[in-house]
């Protein structure tokens, strides 16, 4: 099977929205599917992330979500690698590989020094993976957060 990966653009909503939905309710939310597609549309509208997809053989197989952020410190552009989603049928098979891939060489094409992630303190094989890929995790800082 072809493996492809591509920045999205707003002609690739349908495609991605069901992915998105999908990621979502991995993570514990109600399947939604006009509000992913809402969200998205948001994000491609107003131009506030970068969308890379993966296909297989020209079908949805994953996509990854990254929005910019800066680094005061160093002066410079970086990227949340906030979403990064694979669908069922397409595990195992390289896909969060070549997203990941693509994601460090876009962010580089668009001038930033660095991406960032988190993932869950349990989840091992994407550890594993992020760490074959040259990905350190950070033993200096602490993550906090604030629901408003």
């Amino acid at each position: 099977m072809a493996l492809s990966v591509r920045t999205a653009d707003i002609h690739d909503l349908d495609a991605i929205a069901p992915l998105f939905d999908a990621y979502r309710q991995f993570y514990g939310q109600a399947a939604d599917l006009p509000r992913a597609r809402a969200f998205l549309a948001e994000r491609f509208g107003h131009h506030q992330s970068l969308i890379l997809l993966a296909e297989r053989d020209g079908v949805p197989a994953g996509f990854t979500q990254l929005y910019p952020l800066f680094s005061s410190v160093r002066t410079a552009r970086v990227y949340l690698l906030n979403d990064l989603f694979v669908a069922a049928s397409a595990r195992r098979a390289g896909v969060a590989r070549a997203l990941l891939t693509a994601a460090a060489e876009r962010s580089r094409a668009l001038g930033a020094v660095g991406l960032s992630l988190s993932t869950a303190l349990d989840n091992a094989p994407a550890q594993a993976l992020y760490e074959s890929l040259g990905w350190v995790r950070d033993r200096q800082f602490c993550e906090y957060s604030l629901t408003l």
